[in-house]
């Protein structure tokens, strides 16, 4: 959702970087992992110590790298499938990190043991939502959309940590279990558009293809 309402403002200021970085010799895949290696590391050295609004900040600064290795690639003319399975695996690490980082101090010097509950259900669902699609696609099946993608996992919880660390009350809480029901959510709409894309092909192909039974595919 986000992720469309933003792309345009977001490219005006990518892709003239994106350029630049090609133009010095950068590759897009250094770019991709450096930003990933940042993130898991400012995750987890801020975040269990209960350093919320700094480790928002610096994370913030290493997940934007993920969008400038898109531009440059687009720049380098080398978007390659290589490319993007390490990108989209990277954004998994990332994303993990964050959540377990958040569930790492509610567990530990937060002290907040239910909202780790929703830390955790936030770690989990939000691999099931990428998980549903990635899935879905190599069946040739579509599971596009739903209410929180990664944009919006990331901007809420972000947002939510850094507004915490600087003592605005319930900040992270609100956050957090708002993002846990949304995710459920969006896992389910995705298994309900896998499930009418199954019925579409189905409808186009009678026959279907054989099912590989070591895969399910």
């Amino acid at each position: 959702m986000l992720n469309v309402l933003a792309r345009v403002h977001v490219d005006r200021v990518a892709e003239p970087l994106g350029r630049w970085l090609v133009g010095k010799g950068v590759v897009p895949d250094a770019v991709t992992v450096a930003g990933t290696v940042g993130t898991v590391a400012a995750a987890l050295w801020f975040l269990p110590r209960g350093e919320l609004f700094a480790g928002a900040l610096v994370i913030t600064f290493f997940v934007l790298f993920d969008l400038v290795d898109g531009a440059m690639a687009r720049a380098s003319g080398r978007v390659t499938p290589f490319g993007a399975v390490l990108d989209s695996t990277c954004d998994r690490v990332a994303d993990s990190a964050l959540f377990a980082g958040l569930t790492w101090w509610c567990l530990g010097v937060g002290e907040e043991r239910v909202l780790g509950v929703a830390a955790l259900l936030c770690l989990v669902t939000g691999q099931l939502v990428s998980y549903v699609k990635a899935r879905a696609e190599g069946a040739g099946l579509r599971a596009d959309g739903g209410l929180v993608e990664r944009a919006e996992r990331l901007i809420l919880g972000l947002t939510g940590t850094g507004l915490h660390g600087l003592g605005v009350p319930y900040a992270l809480h609100v956050a957090l279990w708002a993002l846990a029901a949304a995710s459920l959510w969006t896992v389910g709409q995705r298994i309900v558009a896998v499930y009418r894309s199954a019925r579409e092909v189905e409808r186009d192909d009678p026959g279907g293809r054989p099912v590989d039974p070591a895969t399910g595919s």
